[in-house]
């Protein structure tokens, strides 16, 4: 079959086949050959599943997790998912294990950390999968820019604005024909795929919060690109927009004066 088949999708499906078909058919001949006949079989299939419930609880979790898996597609080998608190890559399923290329731990983003991840397949049925690729391949993602009030504000307005829709234009034209196929199929409301922008009047500056969206493998990316093209254009307008910090200026220090008392007896 390796020899016939060329496409490496169809041939690792069939390789997982064959290899959940071959444990079946030890497991069948092994009991008719100890039983003696086909009358005993079904009283030894009864006792044999009672055992094994009980001793390998965990295993058979793992071999019922991996049909579920594969029949109802919860993941595949490629997606991107957070199963048990670890955040990865799939990179293989086999009849008892999910292995991930884990993202994430001590390094910043969704970035590679560089360790593999085996995980029991048991742990679809113990909480829930988070999938970053099934359906929708996008995210919403949102950062923060502070900026001072004596700014022109409109102006700011107009240079995030503009950077945002130059640089995920081809994110937003993608994700939209993708959202429909979501909103169609599930229960769900529409929602806005174009970036948007959100202003609150904090104690110290007016905060700008843009929400935009973004293909879930370039979130780290992308993030930077709209940065740093928002602040270039900031710095083009001369002082006219400024960010705000949270450092503090001292004006000016007030006199004090000390007079010392002398006391006589």
């Amino acid at each position: 079959m390796k020899k016939n088949l060329h496409d490496n999708a169809i041939k690792y499906k069939a390789q997982k086949a064959i290899q959940v078909i071959g444990y079946l058919l030890i497991v069948l001949i092994t009991i008719s050959y100890f039983t003696g006949s086909i009358k005993d079989f079904g009283l030894a299939m009864g006792l044999l599943t009672a055992g094994i419930t009980i001793t390998l609880q965990e295993l058979i979790l793992s071999i019922a997790g991996s049909f579920y898996i594969f029949f109802v597609r919860v993941y595949k080998p490629g997606d991107r998912i957070e199963l048990n608190g670890i955040k990865g890559d799939v990179i293989d399923i086999d009849s008892m294990y999910t292995t991930m290329m884990e993202i994430g731990e001590w390094v910043s983003s969704d970035n590679y950390s560089g360790r593999i991840v085996k995980l029991s397949n048991a742990f679809v049925f113990k909480g829930p999968v988070y999938n970053y690729s099934l359906d929708f391949p996008f995210v919403w993602d949102e950062f923060n820019l502070p900026i001072r009030y004596d700014s022109d504000l409109e102006l700011a307005k107009k240079i995030v604005i503009s950077v945002a829709q130059e640089a995920l234009s081809e994110y937003v034209q993608d994700s939209i024909a993708e959202w429909k196929e979501v909103v169609s199929k599930y229960y769900i409301e529409d929602a806005e795929v174009n970036p948007t922008l959100a202003i609150t009047m904090t104690d110290n500056w007016v905060q700008f919060n843009l929400r935009y969206i973004v293909d879930y493998k370039k979130r780290r990316a992308t993030k930077h690109l709209l940065n740093e093209s928002i602040g270039k254009r900031i710095k083009e307008t001369n002082g006219k927009v400024q960010l705000a910090s949270a450092t503090f200026e001292i004006v000016n220090i007030p006199t004090v004066e000390i007079k010392e008392s002398t006391n006589t007896k």
